[in-house]
């Protein structure tokens, strides 16, 4: 899915924007990175395009545009604005999406958005935090040079002068996004609506204090590790993050806002409030309340009173059913490799999450080493986490610590053929794609070689249409080599095929998630169990006497 970002930079300096697109930079501090020699690194494959401007000389046509105005002379001022379209990392190996076409489509977008503005088109193919994925980058001087025609999505006259600054409205967002949206239905690339709100609402803000956090944990963990102590906590959560996942525990078993609000009080310390009928949350860490509007249409009003009628319709059915529908061992009847003809469709593996979370370790905590008021709460939650670790044992039969290890084993054998069946599907669906594009390209410019068949003049014919020519070839040759000799398939059996992969790749998908879910929670609780034990401990004791030795 394709995607659009927005930045406003207050920096006067637009010689910086250009330096980040050509050279490496650092993803957390935003520094060039520096070889050897204290020079900085050309980015591996970028390609740069200027619009109203030369791409090497935009700084100095910006300033020249300011000055000619009497515009952007302030420090406050949003000096330009950094427009990001990110495709979908599997639109480059489903679709064939490469840098070059991108940096056609985004030039192509800008000219059609932004045409009145200086602009800096480059496309990157590295990815961010190393994903791959190819994205856009389009920074615009927010001083208008040129005159454009008026637009319905324009609030004002002077949106469309020259000389006047560029006003990103609620209206131009939407557009902009319908925008990419028609882009990539036209391209045939993956993308979602980007117009309905998300479901779990993660901003730029957040994204990046979760990756600093995890990068700081990283740090603090491995300290931890050549000291001789198993850090505990290995996934950073920001506050957000707390708030939802204990939402969505509290959601799943809440039958009314009463004691959903009771849940969040109890099990998490979270205080639950409703004001003109809109639901915040506050966090035990936090003065100030968080809005569930800011943390994504599942922890509004409205998705949550659907949630506790479903509740409350699903408690008044008869108990035998709710205890067939929620048994544990569910995945003992699959065959023990699934899948292994990918002709056949899975059946579905049901796995009902249970609110089992993992006992914090005080000892490496640093939040309950700060406040004696919070590891009380710890110590609390953690007695109610083990009793819940030793009825989660009862309730699924485990009669000694070897047959739950042999129920985990077997969990993570499930995960793994799961995930190797899904690598191998998606495989598939990426070879049938590329004969459906080289068919497509084959049958599109068939006609071309035949009149080139046809032409009495054979060199003057190939060199007016070369282009088409070459493209029919490497179409041809690359059906050759996939068809092994065999006919060419023809695209009605291309996309029958790809439908059936799909839809057999959706179901493995949803088969391997509901297995790693399940492994996770044993995992949970076999970290339980250790703690319970105080294994954890006793190898920590063991290890300061061999140190003393």
């Amino acid at each position: 899915m394709a995607v659009i970002k927005h930045i406003a930079s207050k920096n006067s300096d637009y010689g910086e924007s250009e330096r980040y697109l050509i050279f490496q930079h650092n993803e957390y501090t935003q520094k060039p990175i520096l070889d050897e020699e204290g020079h900085m690194i050309l980015r591996e494959e970028y390609y740069l395009d200027g619009l109203n401007c030369d791409p090497f000389t935009f700084a100095s046509e910006c300033q020249e545009l300011n000055s000619y105005y009497h515009k952007n002379k302030n420090f406050n001022e949003i000096k330009s604005h950094h427009y990001i379209i990110s495709f979908d990392p599997k639109d480059r190996d489903e679709c064939g999406l490469t840098g070059e076409r991108a940096q056609q489509l985004g030039l192509t977008f800008a000219k059609k958005n932004f045409p009145g503005h200086q602009a800096l088109v480059c496309t990157h193919t590295d990815g961010h935090n190393e994903s791959g994925n190819i994205h856009v980058h389009i920074v615009i001087n927010s001083l208008r040079k040129y005159d454009i025609p008026q637009e319905p999505y324009m609030e004002f006259d002077c949106e469309s002068k020259a000389g006047y600054k560029h006003h990103l409205s609620t209206a131009y967002l939407a557009h902009l996004k319908q925008e990419v949206m028609d882009m990539c239905k036209k391209e045939g690339l993956h993308q979602v609506d980007l117009l309905t709100p998300a479901e779990r609402k993660i901003t730029e803000k957040e994204y990046w204090a979760q990756r600093r956090g995890q990068e700081k944990l990283d740090k603090l963990n491995q300290k931890m590790k050549e000291d001789g102590i198993t850090p505990k906590e290995t996934r950073y959560q920001t506050e957000k993050q707390f708030l939802r996942d204990a939402i969505d525990n509290a959601a799943s078993i809440a039958r009314s806002p009463e004691e959903f609000s009771k849940i969040l009080d109890e099990k998490y310390h979270i205080i639950f409030k409703i004001s003109r009928n809109r639901y915040s949350y506050l966090h035990p860490g936090r003065k100030k309340y968080i809005t569930g509007r800011n943390l994504g249409t599942r922890y509004t009003e409205d998705f949550l009173l659907k949630a506790f009628e479903e509740n409350m319709q699903s408690h008044r059915e008869p108990k035998e059913k709710i205890l067939e529908q929620q048994a544990p061992n569910t995945f003992t009847d699959l065959p023990p490799v699934p899948f292994s003809d990918t002709s056949a469709i899975p059946a579905p593996f049901i796995f009902i999450k249970s609110d089992l979370r993992l006992v914090i370790d005080l000892q490496t905590c640093i939040k309950a080493q700060q406040s004696e008021a919070y590891a009380q709460k710890v110590k609390l939650t953690n007695l109610k986490q083990m009793a819940q670790t030793v009825a989660y044992i009862q309730e699924h039969g485990y009669d000694s610590l070897d047959d739950f290890h042999a129920a985990l084993d077997q969990a993570s054998d499930q995960t793994s053929a799961s995930r190797k069946s899904l690598k191998d599907t998606e495989q598939q669906l990426k070879g049938v794609n590329e004969q459906i594009h080289f068919t497509g390209q084959y049958l599109a410019y068939k006609n071309v070689y035949a009149d080139y068949r046809k032409s009495r003049n054979k060199e003057n014919f190939y060199e007016e249409h070369r282009a088409e020519l070459s493209l029919y070839d490497t179409a041809l040759r690359t059906l050759k080599e996939k068809s092994g000799g065999n006919k060419l398939p023809s695209m009605k059996s291309l996309y029958a095929e790809k439908d059936r992969l799909v839809e057999l790749r959706d179901r493995q998908r949803e088969y391997f998630s509901n297995h790693r879910d399940y492994e996770r929670e044993l995992r949970t609780v076999s970290a339980n169990i250790d703690m319970i034990l105080g294994k954890n401990r006793e190898q920590e004791q063991q290890i300061e006497k061999n140190q003393d030795l």
